[in-house]
């Protein structure tokens, strides 16, 4: 029996240098009774307690759908959809914006009130 000895092909390792963020052409924006919000603190269980931009400060958790796909850490802003009972204290953590998100909405002057904090 006779064995063919295959050569290993070198790939070329093209390094993707981003030294350009990427142009933000749309963002998502709050709809209905959604908000904006900061991550203060994680608590565990996949709850987090979020400081929203209209005032409130909300113990929210991440949807069942999300919870493998949304990392989140204190600081981070997101989209919170405040609870129809209880909206003061409770709501759900829908969407997490990138940090070119994030810039484009401050330049905007959606995120004028965070821009001192964290």
């Amino acid at each position: 029996m006779v064995f063919k000895k295959f050569k290993d092909k070198k790939k070329k390792n093209k390094s993707k240098n981003f030294t350009e963020q990427p142009i933000i052409t749309r963002v998502k924006m709050p709809r209905n009774q959604e908000v904006f919000g900061i991550i203060e603190q994680r608590v565990g269980a996949n709850r987090m307690i979020v400081k929203c931009l209209d005032g409130k400060q909300r113990n929210c958790r991440i949807p069942g759908a999300l919870r493998r796909r949304l990392w989140i850490r204190p600081g981070d802003t997101v989209i919170v959809k405040p609870w129809e009972f209880d909206s003061d204290k409770r709501g759900d953590v829908l969407f997490k914006y990138r940090p070119a998100q994030i810039e484009w909405l401050k330049r905007k002057g959606f995120l004028k009130d965070v821009e001192g904090e964290f």
